[in-house]
């Protein structure tokens, strides 16, 4: 390993324990509290098979969309790749998930994903409004899409909770803004067999 990954990967884990620390130390707001009550219980009417094991990991940061593939050519051929950016949050959320995970190995059965998405709140608000986007009286309806992060946090995750993200058979996603910008995701693997 690079000097530049060993270091980019320490400040990676720094970033993870130290948003950790803040979402453990800060309460959460009223509505986002009554969601995640609301979420667990529709979820668990829907998907009313027993659980086999569960993983709970936060991502720390500003979420960020998948990218498109981009495209180079190189004398007559053309190369696809993924945007840099794109590349490195699948990698905290690779990291994340590891964390998370421990030793266990990936999931091999269907999966239950609830992913919870706190986008950060813009400082050029007023404080007014920016308490009132912390208390979730303010819809996050900017950037980015909540499908596209979800797009990144799954492939993320591939290889790691889960074999593939073809097994996921349940999906919850809420869209908030946060005091501490981040990805909180719960992934459960349910007692039903495979197709």
């Amino acid at each position: 390993m690079t000097t530049t990954r060993r270091s980019s990967a320490m400040r990676i884990r720094k970033e993870i324990s130290n948003a950790a620390r803040v979402l453990a130390s800060s309460k959460p707001a009223p509505l986002e509290q009554a969601i995640s009550a609301r979420i667990g219980a529709q979820s668990s009417l829907i998907s009313a098979s027993p659980v086999r094991q569960r993983v709970e990991f936060t991502v720390p940061g500003a979420p960020v969309a998948k990218g498109r593939p981009r495209f180079a050519r190189q004398g007559a051929h053309v190369r696809t790749f993924t945007p840099e950016k794109t590349e490195r949050y699948e990698n905290l959320v690779k990291l994340a998930a590891r964390q998370g995970m421990g030793t266990r190995e990936p999931f091999a059965g269907p999966v239950r994903l609830v992913v919870h998405i706190a986008l950060p709140i813009p400082a050029s608000w007023s404080q007014k409004r920016q308490r009132d986007a912390a208390d979730g009286l303010i819809g996050a309806t900017k950037k980015p899409d909540a499908d596209n992060v979800i797009k990144g946090v799954k492939d993320g995750m591939n290889g790691v909770v889960y074999a593939d993200d073809s097994q996921i058979v349940d999906l919850w996603v809420s869209k908030r803004y946060g005091r501490t910008p981040c990805v909180r995701i719960e992934a459960v693997e349910l007692n039903q067999q495979r197709a």
